[in-house]
């Protein structure tokens, strides 16, 4: 299934257009448009890279495609038909480029044509279900290949490999760290305790012990 859509410009890495309701059923969703964001900062620096890919990221996969300066790019389940996804992203791109084509280079800010996720979301509930026939057509149509798009691992693209390791080991001794100061906190507050109710202790200690003395001696 189709699970995130979001379309950039290539120049800058500006974010155009995405699908407001794509994520919700996708743990951790801001870590992969945290991927997919780093991915179009890369593009925008002049990475040269191929204008169609899939790049495997955990359970799912990015498919994007580059034309006329955008990245159209989705996220879809490691089952999802490879072919689908590419022909999710053609009729994108065609309305796209219809409707704002005139528009892309000029835009300021992020989002400007927020409004294309109407149709986002309606062709996205298209190509959802495989098994009807529209799909099944596409999936048999023999003019459209796939199979030269090439497939990557989103850390050899990225180059954040090494990156994650040192974010993993950074986690695990701010963990270790965080015990031990958790540890030293109660003992301290032990100390503090013991500080407190000891001179208490020892008077009630010295009057119990002159009233036991008085009752043995009357």
């Amino acid at each position: 299934m189709v699970k995130l859509t979001m379309i950039a410009r290539v120049t800058d890495g500006l974010p155009l257009a995405e699908g407001l309701d794509d994520g919700r059923d996708v743990p951790d969703t801001d870590y992969y448009k945290q991927q997919v964001k780093a991915l179009f900062k890369n593009l925008s620096s002049g990475q040269n890279e191929p204008s169609r890919m899939s790049i495997e990221t955990g359970p799912y996969v990015f498919h994007y495609i580059i034309e006329g300066r955008v990245c159209y790019l989705t996220m879809c389940d490691r089952a999802y038909p490879k072919k689908l996804s590419f022909q999710y992203l053609e009729d994108l791109k065609n309305e796209f480029e219809r409707v704002y084509g005139n528009q892309i280079e000029t835009a300021a800010r992020p989002y400007a044509f927020i409004k294309f996720d109407t149709f986002i979301q309606k062709t996205k509930k298209l190509y959802q279900d495989t098994r009807t026939q529209r799909n099944i057509s596409k999936l048999n149509d023999e003019l459209y290949e796939v199979h030269q798009i090439m497939t990557r691992n989103v850390q050899e693209v990225l180059g954040v490999g090494e990156k994650l390791d040192q974010v993993s080991q950074m986690s695990s001794r701010l963990t270790s760290e965080s015990r031990i100061y958790a540890d030293k906190a109660k003992d301290l507050n032990r100390q503090a305790l013991i500080r407190k109710w000891a001179p208490v202790a020892v008077v009630l200690g010295v009057v119990f012990l002159l009233f036991w003395v008085r009752k043995k001696i009357w």
